[in-house]
């Protein structure tokens, strides 16, 4: 990535064409690079739509391709790693698992292939922006009614509340540079393994005192409620935090830290570590358990100090405490529920798949019923497709039926 001659790092912004509110028309949608990675799903257009064809080259040695919008007659010329990324664009993956797909395949990548690329496509008009979560596409839907619209509008300026830092790499690497190191040497996990056994015993005892816990939150629902809120955000903040870290612990840039709003309603922290796409396989996985660590920890030292607490609302808050917690260090590193979380991209990396849910939803969806049908054996991705969709289902009602038993529990103790 070419750096600014100030030598920081450069802020991209991904220009998208999205279709405007009477259906016909376009209107062009700017994008933070950060926002774009979390959310982005571009699409191109239908396939009978466009046209794609071969341009052998025996200069270059290589194969380029001619990209043709049949309705407005343009025509693009597609490098191959371009085409690969075209292919991509399908409206399922996000930016991020098109990066993913491209280090995989390719094993470099380049942080401006895709704007440059999306950009071409856009003043090509081969290219839409499909919402990124369900919400969004039922008010695309329904554009002609005036409160979808309004209420479209509201999530996008929403959207753009979007408070991020293009120095964040610095203050980072001078953290990691002065203390912050020591996190990811052998002591350091020694210690979060006695903490972690700490925290076990801690809940033994917790578990036998549920029904004081439950009391003193029903007495103090207010402050109970807020002090959870504050400590959500700041774990937020910790989780990212550590992954800019493990970013700076393998030699690789931070290239923003920020606040913004995840599907135009979700508040959350980011950090882009992007460039860790760039070391090693081990350095990826590092990166993605460092941040789920920090819920052992602080669920862990929860549960230990709310053991040693007497009863009351600081006990009550740190047990409660040590529950999301521990339901967020689950939640991030199990792979199996659907959520694209730290434990999925662990995952993907490691089987190479990195569109493996969307995929996988797909397969099960539109062709398991017709391949079992028709009497023919899985391929091997198909099988890890449906072991994949299986684990996620029965995981998913097995995670509600927990959380409603825990409930239960509590109540009655």
């Amino acid at each position: 990535m070419d750096e600014p001659a100030q030598g920081r790092a450069k802020r991209s912004r991904i220009e998208l064409l999205v279709r405007a509110a009477d259906g016909e028309a376009f209107e062009t949608r700017q994008v933070e690079s950060a926002a774009a990675y979390l959310q982005s799903r571009p699409q191109r257009i239908a396939e009978a739509l466009s046209e794609l064809a071969p341009l052998p080259s025996k200069v270059r040695g290589e194969t380029a391709w001619v990209l043709k919008n049949r309705k407005t007659e343009a025509y693009l010329l597609l490098t191959e790693r371009e085409k690969f990324l075209w292919e991509q664009m399908d409206g399922r993956a996000s930016l991020q698992e098109i990066g993913t797909a491209f280090v995989l395949r390719h094993g470099s990548f380049d942080f401006e292939i895709i704007p440059r690329l999306i950009a071409k496509l856009r003043r090509a008009e081969l290219l839409t922006l499909r919402p990124a979560s369900r919400l969004r596409e039922v008010l695309a839907r329904n554009r002609r009614n005036p409160a979808a619209r309004a209420a479209e509008a509201v999530l996008h300026t929403l959207e753009r509340l979007t408070v991020t830092s293009r120095r964040s790499h610095d203050v980072f690497a001078r953290i990691y540079r002065y203390g912050g190191f020591l996190l990811f040497t052998p002591a350091m996990a020694v210690a979060l393994l006695l903490l972690a056994v700490l925290g076990g015993i801690g809940a033994v005892t917790l578990w036998r005192d549920s029904a004081a816990v439950t009391e003193s939150l029903a007495r103090h629902p207010f402050v109970s409620i807020l002090l959870v809120k504050v400590l959500f955000f700041l774990m937020l903040v910790s989780h990212q935090s550590m992954h800019a870290l493990a970013c700076v612990h393998a030699g690789r840039r931070v290239r923003e830290f920020g606040f913004t709003m995840l599907h135009g309603f979700i508040p959350t922290f980011y950090a882009d570590v992007t460039d860790v796409f760039m070391a090693t396989r081990r350095a990826r996985i590092v990166n993605a358990v460092a941040g789920p660590l920090v819920h052992l920890f602080l669920g862990s030292l929860a549960c230990w100090l709310a053991s040693l607490a007497d009863p009351g609302i600081w006990k009550a808050f740190l047990a409660a405490s040590a529950i999301l917690q521990f339901q967020s260090l689950f939640l991030s590193l199990y792979p199996f529920c659907f959520l694209e979380m730290d434990g999925y991209h662990v995952l993907v990396d490691l089987l190479g798949m990195p569109t493996l849910s969307h995929d996988a939803a797909r397969f099960v969806r539109e062709e398991l019923w017709s391949r079992l049908t028709g009497g023919g054996g899985l391929a091997r991705q198909e099988v890890v497709f449906v072991a994949y969709y299986g684990l996620s289902l029965l995981s998913v009602a097995a995670f509600i039926a927990a959380n409603v038993w825990l409930v239960v529990h509590a109540v009655r103790a």
